[in-house]
């Protein structure tokens, strides 16, 4: 789908996980004996929970001044129709293109990271592998299950896909089914509302309605907790964030403008990847987006 200021609009009449290892630890621990690989399994287990507790999260100001991760953020893969507004096609990528994107991406040696690699390394400074990027995919088209992740499996790449829980199961939308698969397959699956409407807009019930009720949805669906948003069209405003923190989300996504300085773990910054760049041109803009440390 399309941003909502775009020509092809979609409206609602239209259209993580740290599992507790203590129990593992004790039972490592109280096989020692029986083999040396379970007395190593016990070491590295005990070593994760002893770290979790000592690590100190970083403030505003320490991941502020962290390098930025690229994040990529893809709607339709498909390619263009005569219908399509000019507007439209930043948004709209040909498959082709897609492809040459990631290709791009594989050849030039970056590796794909997720949002809780991203968060942990953003809060906590841990090690993210050499040139990451974060692939990202708004709306659940159809397209980006059965194009988009097909491609990025031949790469050994992993996304993000914001759904909108209105759209699942209808025409051209992911399927229920099609979402589980993409989770089931190491993917992140995160909110992004239930129909794309405006956050600075929201009021009283509109909390449930478009955070609440989708995250539970989501949670169904995929089996896991739902701990990452992106704002429909990039747009926010600071009385969202503490509504979002109370609603379970550790962090949320924006596009390409200024991070908050008191909450910069909910405008983690976006691009959108044009349907009209090439992949040269796409690599070009995330150095000069993402290369420097800035707001």
């Amino acid at each position: 789908m399309i941003k909502k200021f775009l020509t092809c609009i979609l409206s609602p009449c239209l259209i993580l996980f740290i599992t507790s290892c203590q129990q593992d630890v004790k039972n490592a621990s109280s096989d020692q004996a029986d083999s040396t690989k379970s007395d190593s399994s016990a070491t590295v287990t005990e070593t994760a929970v002893s770290s979790d507790k000592q690590r100190v999260p970083a403030d505003a100001a320490a991941i502020l001044a962290r390098k930025q991760v690229p994040i990529l953020c893809y709607h339709q893969i498909r390619d263009w129709k005569p219908r399509d507004s000019k507007g439209a096609k930043d948004y709209i990528v040909p498959v082709s293109t897609f492809k040459e994107h990631i290709k791009m991406l594989a050849d030039s040696g970056y590796h794909s990271v997720l949002p809780e690699q991203v968060y942990n390394y953003l809060l906590y400074g841990d090690p993210l592998p050499p040139k990451p990027v974060m692939i990202t995919f708004d709306d659940n088209e159809e397209n980006q299950f059965v194009i988009a992740n097909a491609e990025l499996k031949k790469y050994g790449f992993k996304a993000v896909y914001f759904i909108m829980t209105v759209s699942l199961g209808r025409p051209n939308y992911m399927s229920r089914e099609q979402v589980k698969q993409l989770s089931d397959e190491g993917n992140t699956i995160a909110s992004h509302t239930w129909d794309h409407h405006n956050v600075k807009k929201y009021q009283g019930e509109d909390w449930v309605t478009q955070i609440e009720k989708p995250t539970k949805t989501l949670k169904e669906i995929t089996g896991k907790e739902i701990e990452y948003f992106a704002y429909p069209f990039g747009l926010w405003n600071k009385e969202a964030i503490p509504e979002l923190k109370k609603r379970g989300m550790k962090a949320a996504f924006i596009l390409a403008t200024k991070r908050d300085d008191a909450d910069p773990l909910f405008t983690i910054r976006r691009i959108i990847a044009s349907g009209y760049w090439s992949a040269r041109t796409l690599h070009n803009s995330m150095v000069n987006s993402f290369g420097e440390k800035r707001n």
